[in-house]
């Protein structure tokens, strides 16, 4: 018998149906269910409830019940607790999630059996500082944004790998991403698409306004430092798109690889460039031909 957490988006599945399928499935399955103490309330199941911290501790694997959006939230607060997720599309585009919402009880009757691996996914960990004072820590598994604000025109950065300086970039921001972030805001930008085995960080300007700046890759034992030029406006830092910070002109961001990582549940029925193919390809050019 496993410890199984489930963490649903409330967005997506608002009244809990969904959650309370999937509860009472577990349970014939002879399976322990964790759930968040308010949401155990609202499904009649007090007794499964717990705090979220808890959920984190006591899992053998939570299953996530959201989108890609979702599972970037969870990632983040889960990742010290070293539990891996198994994530459930509700949502859009779904290149995180493992399943969508119609696979669900078969692809986890595969989950019980053990028919499954631990994938480990590279974080990265950014800190700002100001004055020489560190001001801000926080860790992300897609990316690190730096973006000029909604009325400001370009932001100038200079950026230093190691100490040594690279170049000054004048642009929209830059996104500094791990592999998995590689298809996220930084395939957007015109960065490269990098296996999530492949342990790199990768350097994308966004909307770069000089002739020869292009991404840069380097090794995940690299320092990517970024230094916010005095005649800037507003500048933000955002976490997995989801969390914002506002820079100052001076403030230096530091980026480099997490101590901690994601670790995925991954089904052993499908690769990460099949994946590819059906999310990205696929879903966008329907009646391409492979």
């Amino acid at each position: 018998m496993s410890r199984i957490g489930i963490i649903p988006n409330l967005s997506k599945d608002s009244d809990l149906h969904l959650t309370e399928s999937l509860t009472n499935w577990l349970i014939e399955k002879n399976q322990e269910v964790l759930l968040n103490s308010g949401i155990a309330l609202r499904i009649g199941k007090p007794d499964l409830g717990l705090k979220n911290e808890e959920i984190f501790i006591n899992s053998d694997i939570i299953i996530v019940l959201g989108g890609d959006g979702t599972l970037l939230n969870i990632a983040r607060q889960s990742a010290y607790y070293n539990v891996p997720l198994f994530g459930i599309n509700l949502g859009h585009l779904g290149f995180l999630t493992e399943v969508e919402a119609e696979e669900m009880f078969p692809a986890l009757e595969k989950l019980i059996s053990g028919d499954y691996e631990i994938e480990k996914r590279m974080m990265l960990e950014a800190t700002v500082e100001t004055d020489n004072i560190q001001m801000e820590k926080m860790i992300a598994l897609n990316d690190i944004g730096i973006t000029k604000g909604p009325f400001s025109r370009i932001i100038r950065m200079g950026i230093y790998i190691n100490d040594d300086y690279v170049d000054l970039y004048s642009a929209d921001g830059v996104v500094i991403s791990s592999p998995t972030g590689s298809t996220a805001y930084s395939l957007s930008a015109g960065g490269p698409i990098v296996s999530p085995d492949v342990k790199v960080m990768i350097i994308t300007p966004i909307c770069p306004h000089i002739l020869h700046s292009r991404p840069i890759v380097v090794s995940n034992e690299d320092v990517v430092k970024v230094e916010v030029c005095q005649n800037n406006n507003e500048v933000m830092l955002t976490v997995d798109g989801q969390q914002g910070y506002k820079l100052k002109a001076g403030d230096i961001v530091t980026v480099r690889q997490a101590q901690c990582y994601t670790s995925l549940v991954k089904l052993k029925d499908r690769s990460f460039y099949q994946v590819l193919r059906k999310k990205i390809s696929e879903r966008w050019n329907p009646n391409r031909k492979f």
